[in-house]
């Protein structure tokens, strides 16, 4: 199976690259599903009923989203009706929608979606990450449940999102890192067949501190005093993330390559199919 994670997508000029974009990658990498985190869509914090229904139109399988999965307060209805959209497993026992869903693909292969919060150095504190995957992956195991298995790891440490990793190594096809916003180049198969790379990075525009403005978090760098708000960068976007290719009959990782494409970054992407 081929599989696709986009990372966090920031603002307007992150969802204008999605949609121009994704379409077109779908068909000329083959992709049989894709997962995009969509936290950041709208203005940077949140996303809106909107804006996912749009990206979900443009070829996203799944929408992942993070801590700020509620920033949007129209999401706390929305994610009820839309079962395309995940919220953290861990986020709150009373949070709305689901961390996790088994998914099937035009071909009829099951894809399980898992999203999960870290702990360290996050600004409140969440259920325990490995116990809440614990619990799924029992549920949902690879090469029994599930054909594939995708962990979206959204999480501010890079030790903690590696622990992550090897806890899932040979029980998910894909762990994947989000929310910091800067792509690592670490793309990796772990020993027991899980694909990893500890943070997707972001579609939005690099020319950006982590996708807002530079103008004010800049000032406030300098100077330690706040002016305007935070509003995220208008240029064109890159598109960031991973491709996984698993192997039908294990469901584990053959291939993995990191993802960068359009905008400010150095494009990296699969071989043609």
């Amino acid at each position: 199976m081929r599989i696709l994670f986009l990372g966090d997508v920031m603002g307007r000029a992150g969802r204008a690259a999605i949609l121009d974009h994704l379409p077109r990658i779908r068909r000329s990498w083959a992709l049989d599903f894709i997962v995009v985190n969509a936290e950041n869509a709208t203005s940077g914090a949140g996303l809106s009923a909107a804006h996912g229904k749009e990206m979900l139109e443009a070829g996203a399988d799944c929408l992942t989203l993070g801590d700020h999965a509620f920033d949007q307060r129209e999401m706390l209805q929305a994610i009820e009706s839309e079962p395309r959209i995940l919220r953290p497993i861990n986020f709150a026992k009373a949070a709305p929608g689901a961390g996790a869903r088994l998914f099937r693909t035009q071909t009829g292969k099951s894809v399980l979606v898992a999203q999960v919060l870290g702990q360290v150095f996050m600004k409140r504190p969440f259920d325990d990450p490995f116990s809440a995957l614990e619990l799924t992956l029992k549920r949902f195991p690879l090469g029994g449940q599930a054909d594939a298995v995708l962990v979206d790891i959204h999480a501010e440490a890079t030790s903690e999102k590696m622990a992550v990793g090897h806890y899932c190594d040979g029980r998910a096809s894909l762990v994947v890192g989000t929310h910091t916003h800067v792509p690592t180049g670490d793309a990796m198969i772990l020993p027991g067949g899980t694909g990893y790379q500890t943070d997707a990075g972001m579609c939005g525009d690099y020319n950006s501190v982590i996708g807002m403005d530079k103008a004010e978090p800049m000032r406030r760098f300098i100077t330690g005093m706040p002016k305007d708000r935070f509003t995220p960068a208008a240029g064109p976007a890159t598109l960031s993330g991973v491709f996984v290719e698993t192997d039908d009959a294990t469901g584990k990782a053959m291939r993995i390559a990191p993802v960068r494409l359009g905008g400010a970054l150095i494009e990296t992407l699969p071989d043609a199919p």
